[in-house]
């Protein structure tokens, strides 16, 4: 009796997990709800991401016109000018597809300041715009060149600022001298 015993309950077990294989219906629904709440909550974060790396690319290429400019002014007395973007020696493309690069300003021997941009192509990433002047150290009464660069508050898809600024002077506090050209903050 007793293995007539096991055996039935041998039986319903085998029985009972081939009724238990698959998910039900609300198991799986609530499944795709959960994914689908997650995804809502991520899609926003990454598309932020995704411009905040577009912007990064402008950020280094005005920075680099920035420092480009010093050493040219350096070298030859005068600041480059748009049409000799190329003497800069920073081999990069005047436009990708974020942005356009120009120089606003410099060329000639009276030039004291230049300006370069970085204006949006795609109307979702921030403008950038650095600045380049002569300027004197105090103590000393030495003349140098100082620099500056600053990030459009908001993008032109949200009415902000198109990158075309030009820094008249960059000496100064650099959060002065960004405030000074219309809606945009110091990068320091």
């Amino acid at each position: 009796m007793k293995t007539e015993l096991q055996a039935k309950f041998l039986q319903h077990l085998v029985q009972k997990k081939k009724e238990n294989e698959g998910f039900t219906l609300i198991e799986l629904l609530v499944v795709i709800i959960i994914i689908g709440i997650l995804a809502a909550i991520a899609l926003p974060s990454f598309l932020n991401q995704a411009n905040k790396a577009r912007e990064s690319e402008a950020k280094t290429y005005v920075g680099s016109m920035n420092r480009g400019q010093q050493a040219y002014y350096l070298e030859n007395g005068t600041f480059a000018d748009n049409d000799n973007f190329g003497a800069l020696g920073l081999g990069i493309n005047t436009q990708t597809r974020n942005y356009k690069y120009v120089i606003a300003g410099g060329g000639g021997t009276n030039s004291t300041n230049v300006t370069n941009q970085g204006q949006p192509i795609v109307n979702t990433v921030k403008a950038f715009v650095g600045g380049v002047s002569l300027g004197t150290i105090t103590k000393t009464s030495e003349a140098t060149t100082l620099a500056v660069l600053c990030q459009a508050k908001l993008a032109p898809a949200v009415k902000g600022p198109a990158g075309t600024e030009v820094v008249a002077d960059a000496q100064g506090e650099p959060t002065t001298v960004c405030q000074g050209i219309g809606n945009y903050d110091s990068i320091k």
